[in-house]
């Protein structure tokens, strides 16, 4: 019988380029291990291909690698039927990444090998394991940026500089700043004319006037930028920013820095008294302009129906929603499956998830090969963009990042801009992960009386005490008619009418996990006390379980017919 000959192809990875330049380095090293075990395997039919697959200086964080990429277009096209490498880290460190380079292998019939670790993807047991290791290598790689995280911190509160862009007016001396005195007469000029003349777009004309543009920087990688007249925004972050009084930011805490002020206590104070004023004027300016709604044009509803921003008022009082746009077009009666949702709300809970997306995507996970110098610059706009979500101002930040939202019951899928994400971030658009940009979070509407309140999945589950009580009663009744009493002596024990407690029986026959779960407060949203009085609850449990998920899911939707949620069971 002729053994199958198994072509494999060897790939190596190193993330930084020190040593790359020495005749003998890690890569040649990783190749020379891989090459020596694929020899031993030579019985199995093992067999090298001669070609090279190997990316110096580029992060295991992403799949865009030259010689990868290079390596799965020939496994796609049969060149090669297996992949070796040293350690399962050098393919990469991301367990997302991972299953999408299994999946690619076994669409063509590829397998993995690790030389160190003794195991391949062509067994269900390697398998697990892979997993189990790559588990670690993310957890390891999600640990280290947390203290430099934490590092970062540390360095802030003791006033020092941690590096990324160097104000303008400063020049970079280790880990603080020293002032450059050409450029610092600008930033005092920019000061005193904002004293003098008031809004920043005057600052902006009287600078462009003298003709003065920003300094001409080259980046290390010889990107020159700079020699452009200062932009209002620019010079909102130059008023603004705390390292011209002597102080340093870290998120939303300032602190005593150890480099020299450019600008005296009293002016910056003065200044962003000034500035505050504006900014508030500014707000409410912005909440009487015709169009208030930050979401208008981005939401949707199951049915792929834009939701549209409507209003009604009451005593004076402007009451802002959001609804699906056939309600505007049909008698509310006849469209009973669209959504009508409180505005503000639902502007707060979008806020909130796509800050609590931001805070928990690792930086490696948002950009495509970051490098050691862009972390503290890129992560500390991060975590200012994210960590002052319940501000009015940082909110419309945050939902300026929105380009899509779709609601359904029970689910809202969001997915983010590049432009917009590049932007406040400050990189190149291409840069962002498109992985990153989308992402899902549980939605369901609480209604007590006329108040809605949404339910992202965070809330601390909340105990319905009537429902709670009656059904502690209705347990506590079927003893009792266990026992031979007549609903008649239980009423009359009971003060209660015949009537009332039968109607409060159905409670005594829910399914134990459903009773588990209102006891915790983590019932259906639409199970309450009433719906079970005057709903017909199936005896089965399979159907009331199947009755009860409908109303937790369906609760957000207007008019929602009962007819229709019994014709579920």
């Amino acid at each position: 019988m002729t053994r199958r000959t198994i072509r494999c192809a060897i790939y190596t990875r190193k993330s930084s380029e020190d040593g790359l330049e020495q005749e003998f380095n890690s890569l040649h090293a990783q190749r020379e291990a891989c090459a020596a075990y694929v020899a031993s395997q030579k019985g199995e039919g093992w067999t090298l291909l001669p070609g090279h697959y190997d990316d110096g200086g580029i992060s295991g964080g992403t799949l865009e690698r030259p010689a990868l990429q290079r390596l799965l277009v020939d496994i796609d096209e049969g060149r090669a039927d297996q992949v070796v490498v040293y350690k399962v880290d050098r393919l990469t460190r991301s367990l997302a990444d991972f299953a999408k380079l299994v999946e690619r292998l076994d669409r063509a019939g590829a397998s993995f090998v690790s030389v160190t670790q003794s195991f391949n993807t062509a067994t269900s047991m390697g398998r697990l394991t892979l997993n189990v290791l790559l588990s670690f290598a993310q957890f390891e790689r999600e640990v280290t940026a947390e203290r430099i995280r934490d590092k970062i911190a540390a360095s802030k509160k003791k006033g020092l500089w941690m590096g990324g862009n160097v104000p303008l007016g400063y020049a970079a001396d280790g880990r603080t700043l020293k002032i450059n005195e050409e450029e610092a007469e600008t930033i005092r000029l920019i000061y005193d004319l904002y004293l003098q003349r008031g809004p920043v777009r005057a600052v902006k004309q009287q600078l462009d006037q003298r003709g003065l543009k920003t300094p001409v920087r080259t980046a290390t990688t010889g990107r020159r930028s700079g020699g452009v007249p200062f932009g209002i925004s620019h010079l909102h972050y130059i008023l603004s920013n705390p390292v011209y009084a002597g102080k340093t930011r870290h998120k939303d805490k300032v602190y005593d820095g150890q480099h020299e002020a450019i600008i005296d206590e009293e002016t910056w104070t003065r200044v962003q008294q000034m500035l505050e004023v504006k900014a508030w004027n500014g707000s409410i300016r912005k909440r009487r302009a015709k169009h208030p709604s930050p979401l208008i044009g981005k939401l949707f509803d199951e049915t792929g129906d834009r939701l549209t921003p409507s209003h009604a008022n009451n005593r004076g009082v402007r009451y802002r929603y959001y609804i699906s746009h056939r309600l505007t077009k049909q008698p509310r009666k006849l469209a009973n499956d669209g959504w009508r949702l409180p505005a503000p709300e639902l502007e707060k809970t979008i806020s909130s998830a796509v800050a609590d997306h931001l805070q928990t995507t690792t930086f490696a996970g948002l950009v495509e090969q970051p490098s050691a110098a862009e972390f503290a610059e890129i992560t500390e706009r991060l975590e200012q963009l994210s960590s002052g979500n319940a501000g009015d101002i940082a909110a419309q930040q945050l939902l300026q990042l929105v380009a899509r939202a779709d609601i359904k019951a029970g689910q809202m899928v969001i997915r983010l801009s590049p432009e917009a994400l590049a932007s406040a971030i400050n990189i190149k658009q291409e840069r962002i992960r498109t992985d990153a940009l989308l992402f899902s979070v549980p939605f369901r509407i609480r209604r007590k009386g006329v108040e809605a309140r949404f339910d992202t999945g965070k809330e601390t589950p909340e105990v319905d005490m009537a429902l709670l009580r009656n059904v502690a009663k209705a347990h506590r009744w079927l003893e009792m008619l266990k026992q031979g009493q007549s609903f008649a002596e239980i009423a009359e024990q009971e003060k209660l009418s015949a009537r009332r407690v039968q109607q409060l029986m159905d409670h005594a026959f829910l399914a134990p996990d459903i009773t588990r779960s209102i006891i915790a407060g983590k019932q259906s949203h639409g199970l309450t006390t009433e719906y079970v009085q005057r709903s017909e609850i199936p005896e089965n449990w399979a159907e009331q379980r199947k009755l009860l998920a409908a109303i937790s899911t369906d609760v957000g939707l207007t008019n929602f017919p009962k007819s229709k949620l019994l014709a579920l069971k």
